[in-house]
């Protein structure tokens, strides 16, 4: 793992995406509806979208964790793709949710502890969080 993300960054920059895509998504959306809710399906939606795809065509990174300067890499340190992201977001969602959201809770300590700063939806996705810029990694073979 080349320069891992610890939790505080990764926080911060979940706050600055949500402050950036899903407040503006609600707000929009709740003008049109009259629902101002994050709860609202095309705001879901949209958001889902936005974590799956964003990273793979952008490098690791979305909005937030690229202010934050840090992305998203494969454990080689290569590029994530689809199924990186499809494991990251789904397959993660659903532990999380089995676990009746103790996992995201062994996760954030996990982040906070771990030398290499990886939580769970990292180790199902094959993935970890690096501040390291695209020019500065070379994958491992």
């Amino acid at each position: 793992m080349f320069q891992p993300a610890g939790f505080g960054v990764r926080f911060v920059a979940n706050i600055v995406d949500w402050l950036v895509i899903n407040l503006p998504l609600i707000i929009i959306t709740g003008l049109i509806t009259g629902e101002f809710s994050e709860e609202n399906s095309f705001v879901s939606l949209i958001t889902f979208l936005y974590v799956l795809i964003t990273p793979v065509l952008w490098k690791g990174y979305v909005v937030g964790k690229r202010i934050a300067g840090i992305r998203i890499v494969k454990k080689d340190g290569s590029n994530v793709h689809i199924g990186n992201m499809l494991m990251r977001t789904i397959v993660s969602g659903i532990v999380y949710a089995l676990t009746l959201g103790i996992g995201i809770i062994v996760s954030a300590f996990m982040v906070g502890i771990r030398e290499d700063k990886r939580a769970i939806h990292d180790f199902i996705a094959g993935t970890y969080v690096t501040h390291a810029k695209p020019d500065e990694m070379e994958p491992l073979d």
